[in-house]
């Protein structure tokens, strides 16, 4: 089993920026595919994005591409998502998730998931 743990949310002006941590235990997250997801009230979880090893191509959606960076600390068992530039549509509660094979963007392609940590986002 991997667990994880998500922290650094809060609340930002519009064009802060914010970076999340999520602290995986149980499995080394070197092996799987993490993503992140946020969900805001009365919404569908949706993809922001995905990475699996250091040589592998990063995913984003087209809503965060240039502004969001996801990135991985190994020594640290951690992956972090880097927000930028941040909207008020960016508010929501964001998720971390892993899988151990698939490479997937929709949210039941990974097994793990990390309680979430909220974001808000003020004009």
């Amino acid at each position: 089993q991997v667990q994880l743990v998500e922290s650094g949310g809060g609340l930002v002006q519009t064009g802060g920026s914010l970076r999340l941590s999520c602290a995986a235990s149980g499995r080394s997250l070197s092996s799987q595919t993490v993503g992140w997801f946020r969900q805001a009230p009365g919404n569908e979880r949706e993809f922001v994005a995905r990475m699996r090893s250091s040589t592998d191509t990063l995913y984003y959606a087209d809503s965060v591409k240039g502004r969001f960076t996801i990135s991985r600390d190994s020594a640290k068992n951690t992956v972090y998502l880097q927000m930028n530039s941040l909207k008020p549509e960016d508010t929501a509660l964001y998720y971390c998730a892993a899988d151990r094979f698939r490479q997937g963007i929709r949210s039941n392609q990974y097994e793990y998931w990390g309680q979430g940590t909220q974001v808000t986002v003020s004009s």
